[in-house]
């Protein structure tokens, strides 16, 4: 899986800036499109997958070669449990599969409500910011809008932004994709908050965080 740093080249970084800031001239509103390598660490996936790895493993040597001993397991137990956790933590599509859906989706969007406050998304001076999180470990996508914008926008406005990412992200478009919502959101915000003689870009028009 690629890191956050590498998931777009430098020039595709560029035009996502570029759509941005684009986006931007047209409306009051702050548009930040965010890429992470996971919104969680998710400890337990690795703890549960590497002790019932270790369990078998250990249970198996034991009965094989040791004689049903205790002995010959709790050794094979513990080597194999680091071992196992180690492994688990290499393979990230391995580790997915040990993490319920429900929770991979609550954790992205823990961490977008998050980063929305961290980036200041927030504090825009019409509560219009917009905050695009490409969350790479849980394959999920998260669009949050501030009150401003919400209570103008129809719900169902932001399904259709995530699924066009979602679409660029299956057809490795990626980068077109998100440019695409952007000029989207772009849209939504012209329509409702259009820019102002005093409008100053807010916040950062990409952000990586690996």
């Amino acid at each position: 899986m690629k890191s956050a740093n590498e998931f777009f080249t430098k020039e595709e970084q560029e035009k996502i800036e570029a759509a941005v800031k684009s986006a931007e001239e047209k409306t009051s509103g702050e548009i930040v499109p965010m890429v992470v390598d996971s919104s969680y660490d998710y400890p337990r996936a690795e703890l549960i997958g590497g002790g019932t790895l270790a369990l078998a493993l250990g249970l198996i040597s034991s009965w094989a070669f040791g004689g049903e001993s205790i002995w010959w397991f709790l050794p094979v137990f513990i080597v194999g449990f680091f071992a196992f956790q180690q492994l688990i933590r290499q393979i990230p599509a391995f580790k997915r599969k040990l993490i319920r859906p429900e929770e991979l989706t609550a954790e992205v969007n823990e961490k977008a409500l998050v980063s929305f406050l961290d980036q200041g998304l927030h504090e825009t001076r019409d509560r219009t910011g917009i905050l695009i999180l490409i969350s790479l470990f849980e394959h999920r996508v998260q669009v949050l809008a501030d009150s401003g914008i919400n209570a103008k926008v129809p719900e169902h406005t932001w399904e259709e932004i995530v699924d066009t990412i979602i679409e660029g992200l299956k057809t490795e478009q990626a980068c077109a994709a998100t440019c695409q919502a952007i000029e989207r959101c772009g849209e939504l915000l012209q329509e409702n908050f259009p820019r102002k003689d005093d409008d100053t870009d807010e916040l950062p028009n990409l952000v990586v965080d690996s």
